[in-house]
């Protein structure tokens, strides 16, 4: 499996905000994640439900920027900034860098978030 045609369709979903759809077709279900807020998650049904919890509080987003991605073996990062004003009143605004594992069918089996500013 090409992990770099791979990682540019889940890129190209996450950055149209489709962040629970990249998940559901990109994910391995055995899939882990942990961010630099301590959150972790294990398999794929407990990261949809949890992407789906975030997409349903964003009340408008302002922008996502994809700056760039690298591809080493089946290891990957990704550069995002995420803008978004939050139902709660509250705003979300990360840059952040995504590194993902990927399994040789092309699915993510482990993804980390790291904050880039």
């Amino acid at each position: 499996m090409n992990i770099k045609e791979q990682l540019t369709k889940m890129d190209a979903l996450v950055g149209q905000g489709a962040i629970v759809e990249a998940v559901k077709q990109f994910f391995a279900e055995d899939a882990a994640t942990s961010d630099y807020g301590k959150g972790k998650t294990t398999g794929k049904p407990e990261m949809v439900a949890k992407m789906e919890g975030f997409a349903g509080a964003i009340a408008a987003v302002n922008g996502i920027t994809h700056h760039h991605s690298i591809v080493d073996g089946n290891v990957s990062a990704s550069e995002f900034t995420f803008d978004f004003n939050m139902k709660d009143g509250s705003k979300v605004y990360w840059h952040e860098i995504i590194r993902r594992v990927w399994n040789e069918n092309g699915e993510v089996v482990q993804e980390e978030y790291f904050n880039a500013e």
